[in-house]
């Protein structure tokens, strides 16, 4: 490949939430890959540490607040000239019943699930104006399929759906792709407790008929084949990284049936 193959193949990517399991290994595939990232992250530690890894821009953010979300966007389209992608791996994991969920306990939930991913797309729409763009968006498994104890995450994942649908129609004329990710369990720091004893990690790998949990890196790559400029007829979808977990019944549960 020549120089100019190269350059013209090489993009400008925000990643809100990039400390975590999927945004830190995401980053890495990226940069890998000769794009540019700009970090986004609340960890200023870890932000640090993946920001001398990679040698990319940071700015320490509040997933939570709107406006944080928008100055880190603005801030990276300033630092890179422009932005072709915004990927928002910003999120939080909630087990409980309905009945023990308190009102604080929700507001977070859909503070960081669904209001980042809206303050996302809507700062991303800025920035990309009439350039054109590609936005991923991450849902849950758990909102396409009921799971015992996931009101809150499953009903904030769900608006994540509709949120992606409405806004890959919105912004289809101005060029910008808005899909979405819908990974099942992924082992991460904010999943150890669904996988961390044996007892724990069989219950969960039972769930999913490919008879394991995911990996970070199964998310990653998905999501970074969604930027891809080649793939600039893909928009409006949801795809299910989830070892089978929303669609099919695993083979063990049936024969218990």
């Amino acid at each position: 490949m020549n120089t100019a193959d190269s350059e013209q193949k090489s993009q400008k990517f925000v990643i809100l939430g990039a400390t975590g399991a999927i945004g830190s290994e995401l980053s890495r595939r990226l940069v890998q890959a000769g794009h540019e990232v700009f970090l986004g992250g609340r960890n200023q530690s870890r932000l640090e540490c993946l920001s001398e890894e990679l040698a990319a821009p940071t700015q320490t953010i509040d997933g939570t607040d709107p406006e944080s979300i928008e100055r880190c966007i603005q801030g990276a389209c300033g630092k890179l000239g422009h932005v072709d992608g915004v990927v928002n791996c910003i999120g939080s994991v909630l087990l409980k019943p309905a009945h023990l969920t308190s009102d604080q306990e929700w507001s977070d939930v859909l503070a960081v699930n669904l209001t980042s991913a809206f303050a996302a797309v809507r700062s991303a729409a800025k920035v990309m104006g009439r350039q054109g763009g590609t936005i991923v968006l991450i849902s849950s498994a758990a909102a396409r399929i009921g799971l015992a104890n996931h009101e809150a995450i499953a009903a904030s994942k769900a608006g994540v759906i509709g949120l992606t649908l409405s806004a890959a129609a919105t912004y289809a004329n101005r060029g910008i792709r808005v899909n979405a990710v819908a990974p099942g369990l992924i082992k991460s720091n904010m999943t150890q407790s669904l996988w961390e004893t044996p007892a724990a990690e069989s219950a969960s790998t039972d769930m999913h008929a490919l008879n394991r949990i995911g990996e970070p890196a199964d998310v990653a790559s998905m999501i970074e084949w969604l930027l891809q400029a080649e793939n600039n007829w893909i928009t409006g979808q949801v795809l299910g990284i989830d070892g089978g977990l929303a669609t099919i019944v695993p083979r063990a549960r049936q024969k218990r049936g």
